[in-house]
């Protein structure tokens, strides 16, 4: 006589987790059931996008004097979920393919935001599926007096333009989202900076020296010289570049995107 096969679902912060919960609801050993994994989870990045791993576990026959016999599961008392992910705020644990290899810092080590910053560029590059790249981490000059000292982090590497973009849109993209998960963990803004390979500096010498091109012609020819859209940072460069010239001031006009840098004679 055949009989209903048992089986359940159960979920965890991974598959192993998962079948250990459901392992523990049945009463039974791992040899006693079948796997059948349907969702493998994800952990997120620092608990951003993270989604638990489903399994469905079927309880196996086994044969007692010739006769098929299900194996009955054995009533326990509900166990505790397995462990969520840490809230915001709560020092990352370092990324590991293996659950054990992951550890809380020792007792009253602080990671600073150094440490976490080149944690999270080198979990989303790898997300992008950028391999063999290289983050350095270094204390930039700022700006301007007025300013503080950015945090710089630096990516090394072959074949990255894929992270710079047209006109560095997508490394602005990557430096937003670095800023925000970096804040998310430090329980506050930090300021940072994203570059690849140079390409801010070439950018940033490039935009001075057009900067006093353009400031040359508006005295040459005595008319308001209009630049091409370009993002604030850019903009920024701009009037930064040309803010003690002597005889051209400099104003941002437009909406949105399509805001530009004005060099006007004196």
């Amino acid at each position: 006589m055949s009989h209903m096969e048992q089986t359940i679902e159960a979920i965890g912060t991974d598959v192993e987790h998962a079948i250990s919960d459901g392992l523990a609801r049945l009463g039974v050993g791992r040899d006693d059931i079948e796997i059948e994994v349907l969702d493998d989870g994800s952990r997120g990045l620092f608990g951003i996008g993270a989604r638990e791993a489903r399994v469905r576990l079927t309880l196996r026959e086994r044969r007692e004097g010739g006769k098929a016999r299900v194996f009955a599961a054995t009533p326990v008392e509900p166990v505790a979920p397995p462990p969520s992910p840490p809230a915001a705020g709560a020092p990352a644990q370092p990324l590991s393919a293996e659950p054990e290899a992951v550890r809380s810092p020792p007792e009253g080590e602080v990671r600073d935001e150094a440490e976490i910053a080149r944690e999270v560029l080198l979990e989303l590059l790898d997300l992008l599926g950028i391999e063999q790249a290289q983050v350095t981490v270094r204390q930039a000059k700022p700006a301007s007096e007025e300013e503080e000292s950015p945090l710089a982090l630096d990516v090394q590497g072959a074949d990255l333009e894929v992270l710079i973009g047209r006109r560095g849109e997508t490394l602005a993209a990557l430096q937003h989202i670095t800023r925000l998960i970096v804040g998310r963990e430090m329980e506050g803004w930090v300021h940072l900076v994203v570059d690849v390979d140079g390409f801010k500096a070439r950018r940033e010498k490039s935009l001075r020296r057009l900067a006093q091109r353009m400031a040359e012609q508006a005295v040459k020819t005595d008319r308001v010289v209009a630049l091409e859209p370009m993002p604030p940072h850019e903009r920024r460069i701009i009037h930064v570049a040309l803010r003690d010239h002597p005889h051209v001031s400099t104003e941002s006009v437009g909406e949105r995107d399509r805001r530009k840098v004005t060099i006007i004679p004196r």
